[in-house]
């Protein structure tokens, strides 16, 4: 086994995912990275923020551990908790016990779905301290060198009682992500969808559209990742308006005028 090989965990990304960068975001990642600073990942549902960070880990070689975070999160999810183990009480790490351990980035994607008294268990490590407490163990662990803590959120989708308190966001450099311009956008549909050129520039001008009806009641508009399952439907055969009522109407909106509304955006593109 070479060192290589042994260094793997399986939380390891052997393979490079695929991101564009569109506004200096990996640099200024590797930047924050290098500085040991926590990040936070701002932008809309589906633009590309977990890919982003799962083509950092590869990018910077270390492991990824990424809790998708709720509202029945509670710490003892992220820290560990005893166990019944073959007659005896033992203790198992949660994923960000680990992540502090080993040296991984640990991703909590939409904190703001979790509980407030969780969210505050990454305190102190996101300043000078870069330490968790595990009060239940008595123990407290200094963070590897290596240990990133990142967090995402949709701004546009937050309510005043899910919003991320200030004491948490004066914590994290922030990064914002947006939808790509659409000449990017279509590279990206493209290459993920493996469709041509023509198809995705398609799907990115329908989706334009759709981002500007938001108004008219829609709560998000279609993301970069509907264009995606849009594109690999058409790839498997199933027509263009079929692939964008599966993958793009009925999946933003329930609402019947809505869906009137989205269809004849499709029609006007077939």
């Amino acid at each position: 086994m070479t060192l290589d090989e042994a260094s793997k965990t399986p939380y390891t990304i052997d393979t490079e995912p695929f991101y564009l960068d569109t506004d200096n975001e990996i640099r200024m990642f590797e930047a924050a990275a290098a500085a040991r600073l926590p990040v936070m990942l701002k932008g809309p549902t589906g633009c590309g923020k977990t890919r982003f960070i799962e083509h950092m880990a590869f990018r910077l070689k270390r492991p990824l551990i990424t809790v998708a975070c709720h509202e029945d999160l509670f710490a003892s999810d992220l820290i560990g908790r005893y166990l019944l183990k073959d007659d005896e009480t033992v203790w198992v790490d949660g994923p960000l016990t680990r992540a502090v351990r080993m040296g991984a980035i640990c991703y909590l994607d939409e904190v703001v779905e979790a509980r407030k008294d969780t969210t505050v268990v990454v305190h102190p490590l996101t300043d000078n301290r870069r330490t968790l407490s595990i009060d239940k163990k008595g123990e407290v662990i200094q963070a590897h060198p290596d240990f990133l803590m990142v967090i995402s959120y949709n701004p546009g989708y937050q309510s005043v009682l899910k919003d991320l308190k200030q004491s948490t966001r004066q914590r994290f450099v922030s990064l914002s992500f947006d939808y790509p311009e659409p000449e990017d956008e279509s590279r990206i549909v493209a290459i993920e969808g493996k469709v041509d050129h023509d198809t995705a520039a398609r799907l990115v001008g329908l989706a334009g559209k759709i981002r500007h009806i938001r108004e008219h009641g829609l709560t998000e508009g279609a993301s970069t990742r509907l264009l995606i399952y849009a594109a690999s439907l058409i790839r498997q055969g199933i027509p263009f308006k079929g692939a964008c009522t599966a993958a793009l109407c009925q999946p933003l909106t329930d609402d019947d005028r809505l869906q009137e509304t989205l269809n004849d955006l499709i029609d006007d593109l077939i």
